[in-house]
């Protein structure tokens, strides 16, 4: 699971940043406006690229995670199981995905070298509340990478709720997991394996 969303997180985490004053542009000229800011950002700060978990913490909380819908994330994510779930269950599952994620992307972020992400035209009706923003992830050396985000205009304002990378899907990777981490021990079995794997995360980054 991991090492899928790794792959996925690093052209997310190499293409956002929030911006104010994007919220209400189109969805694609919001990310080709961002991406630029954090491919900069990350060139000339030299702490980032050496790996300063607290400076690349920073930067997903206050950059990354805004853009996210991570509530339908992870109600996508847990299928028919977040029926399951009761209130108390379904905000700790999601508070624990969200840090998964958070995590995964600051790995993903500290690893990140001169890419380039370019992005497809996308022709946006007014009244389109969902859109795909389609790109391409130009790494030196090997083939592109094609990077699709699936994106929701909720209260004024374009919020991804999925990503795929070569057409995987982050939150089907996560669903199967998901799934069978609840057949086996149930919805608190799964939080409490989405804890472990935080916890273990938390303890790399540290060392």
């Amino acid at each position: 699971m991991l090492s899928n969303s790794l792959r996925l997180a690093l052209g997310i985490a190499t293409a956002f940043s929030f911006a104010a004053s994007a919220q209400d542009s189109a969805p694609d000229a919001q990310l080709k406006a961002v991406t630029q800011e954090v491919i900069e950002l990350i060139r000339q700060d030299k702490e980032i690229q050496a790996g300063n978990a607290a400076k690349i913490a920073a930067v997903v909380e206050t950059r990354i995670l805004p853009l996210f819908d991570f509530s339908r994330m992870t109600q996508l994510a847990a299928a028919q199981s977040w029926s399951l779930a009761s209130p108390e269950q379904q905000k700790a599952l999601t508070e624990e995905f969200k840090t998964l994620l958070v995590r995964t992307y600051s790995t993903a972020l500290s690893g990140y070298r001169d890419q380039e992400i370019r992005f497809k035209p996308l022709r946006v009706a007014p009244g389109d509340t969902e859109v795909t923003v389609r790109s391409v992830v130009m790494r030196p050396g090997t083939v592109p990478l094609a990077l699709d985000y699936d994106m929701e205009r909720s209260s004024g304002r374009w919020k991804v709720y999925d990503v795929k990378i070569e057409g995987v899907s982050l939150v089907t990777t996560f669903r199967e997991t998901f799934a069978a981490k609840v057949r086996e021990s149930g919805v608190d079995g799964l939080i409490k394996a989405l804890s472990d794997k935080n916890r273990q995360s938390a303890d790399r980054l540290r060392t």
